[in-house]
């Protein structure tokens, strides 16, 4: 009996990150939609905390995308563009800073959380629906 190997186990760095950036383009397609659409349903309130969402899970994406680059790099035992420390220091500035935009929109705009909420799951929903593609092909 042979075992195959998973599609995702196989996945090589070039189409990871291609999955990544796709993923990306779609959350900022679907959060200027979805912001689009409560502009005219609910008033700007709601789409600024949808938009808000939407480009905090956009560059969450990109976050991400670096953090992979950087481990593989090093799991490769390529030169690394930083150290590991220095990595680690700059995500948790940009969390904080994510979290500070968070707070901000909340206070400043008083819109929905629900809409927030949505955008920021956006980047879930794209990225998971890139690796359900390339698990169909």
């Amino acid at each position: 009996m042979t075992e195959e190997t998973h599609p995702l186990a196989g996945l090589s760095d070039e189409a990871l990150q291609s999955l990544l950036q796709r993923a990306m383009r779609n959350t900022l397609i679907l959060g200027l939609v979805s912001a689009l659409a409560l502009l005219f349903a609910s008033g700007w309130r709601n789409a600024a905390m949808m938009t808000m969402g939407a480009a905090i899970s956009a560059a969450s994406i990109l976050e991400w995308q670096r953090l992979i680059r950087f481990v593989n790099a090093k799991l490769d035992k390529q030169k690394s563009p930083r150290s590991a420390g220095l990595v680690a220091v700059f995500f948790v500035l940009r969390l904080t800073v994510f979290a500070g935009a968070i707070y901000g929109s909340l206070k400043c705009f008083h819109g929905s959380v629900v809409a927030l909420l949505c955008g920021l799951g956006l980047a879930l929903v794209a990225t998971a629906w890139e690796a359900l593609r390339l698990l169909k092909e």
